[in-house]
């Protein structure tokens, strides 16, 4: 944990309590989006967690938006999505729009708050327990302006506000650096994905079938959930792209038999038969006696032929260039049979070539990784500001 006290140093004999609906305007100009002159408008999914940027909108006139999207909002006012409230949707415009009047359009009053400190007061811990506390409804649950506007807290003197914003953004632009980042490092992991699998490089191509075993797991039962053998299980839940999560492994009974034939080693490559369709990872052993159920494909090694690691790439290629959906003649499928999954057809490069693709994969690997840390750290660091900067250290007189 960084200490950042020294950066705050605040002098709350010169803060003020105030209340939300003092300082900020709840902007409410309606229009029709069609006669407006606007072209883009803004929804909730178009709003991420924690993101003060937008990078999704949709454009007026391609469908009809719904009586409720009648809100204008122009370029530098915060955006709050009231609805579901948990998820901290607040966002700055960086264009004029509309959205839906559950969607708060927000102005600083500019003579006691800066516009460019409101989002980050509404980012605050403080702020979002409010909102969650102060919600209505269970499945859908909403908060009112009136219930918004109630909200207390400490408020700086405008010079005061002015530093306290410019470390936030920096934070922030930080944030959006290592994110680019980021997505530039997986961009050029699917690139070279791409140009492996997709060149014409004169390589054979096998059927999967003749490459790899491929054995369904266990169908799931009643009695087997009360048997007097269990075993942990993976199921499609639990496998994921090129990892596997084992935070809920279940059991169920496995006798001497079905251990035998439905124990995993490692070395096998789980491939989801249903849900996301083709979604692989290779098993390393994790859990000691792990075997796995009837929604996941065992794909095991018949010769040295193709790598693991090779097949498990080619399974993120085929999923982004749409073959299982080929494969099954669906753009999305309930099921991948085994006898589909035999009949893919991959491609077989040379041994010297595959042992140079993996380790270019675990070098994007590691590279991916590595940002991710650094994109986390950077995050860590704007929360904790957030608190330093906005809330005066306990204890302090008022």
């Amino acid at each position: 944990m960084r200490d950042f006290e020294s950066l705050s140093k605040p002098r709350p004999s010169e803060w003020c309590i105030m209340r939300f609906g003092d300082v900020v305007r709840n902007v409410k100009v309606d229009v029709d989006p069609e006669t407006s002159g606007l072209e883009r408008y803004i929804a909730g999914e178009h709003m991420e967690t924690d993101n003060l940027h937008i990078h999704q909108w949709g454009t007026i006139g391609d469908g009809y938006l719904g009586p409720a999207f009648h809100r204008k909002f122009v370029s530098g006012q915060v955006l709050y999505g009231s609805r579901r409230t948990y998820l901290r949707k607040v966002a700055v415009a960086e264009f004029d729009g509309v959205c839906a009047n559950t969607t708060f359009v927000l102005d600083a009053k500019e003579d006691v708050l800066l516009q460019e400190l409101l989002p980050f007061i509404m980012q605050t811990e403080g702020f979002t327990q409010h909102s969650i506390l102060h919600s209505k409804g269970s499945v859908n649950p909403y908060i009112n302006w009136k219930d918004i506007a109630c909200y207390e807290f400490p408020l700086p003197p405008l010079d005061e506000q002015r530093r306290i914003a410019d470390i936030l953004w920096a934070a922030d632009a930080a944030i959006v650096k290592w994110k680019t980042v980021l997505e530039q490092v997986e961009q050029a992991r699917n690139a070279f994905r791409s140009s492996f699998f997709g060149g014409e490089r004169g390589w054979k191509r096998s059927k999967l079938g003749d490459l790899f075993d491929v054995q369904l797991g266990k169908m799931l039962s009643p009695k087997a959930r009360r048997g007097i053998s269990p075993k942990p299980y993976l199921g499609n839940v639990n496998v994921q792209w090129g990892w596997f999560d084992l935070s809920n492994v279940k059991t169920m009974d496995f006798d001497e038999e079905e251990f035998e034939k439905f124990a995993l080693k490692p070395g096998d490559l789980l491939v989801c038969e249903g849900g996301e369709v083709g979604r692989s990872a290779i098993w390393m052993g994790q859990i000691e006696d792990c075997c796995y159920q009837k929604a996941l494909h065992r794909l095991r090694l018949l010769n040295d032929q193709l790598m693991p690691e090779i097949l498990l790439q080619f399974m993120f290629y085929a999923a982004q260039h749409g073959l299982f959906a080929r494969l099954t003649g669906h753009s999305t499928i309930a099921h991948l049979t085994a006898v589909k999954l035999r009949m893919l057809r991959v491609p077989v490069p040379p041994a010297e070539e595959q042992q140079r693709a993996i380790d270019a994969f675990e070098h994007f690997e590691w590279s991916v990784k590595s940002t991710e840390q650094h994109l986390e750290r950077v995050r860590d660091v704007k929360d904790e500001l957030l608190e330093s900067l906005l809330v005066p250290s306990r204890g302090s007189a008022m």
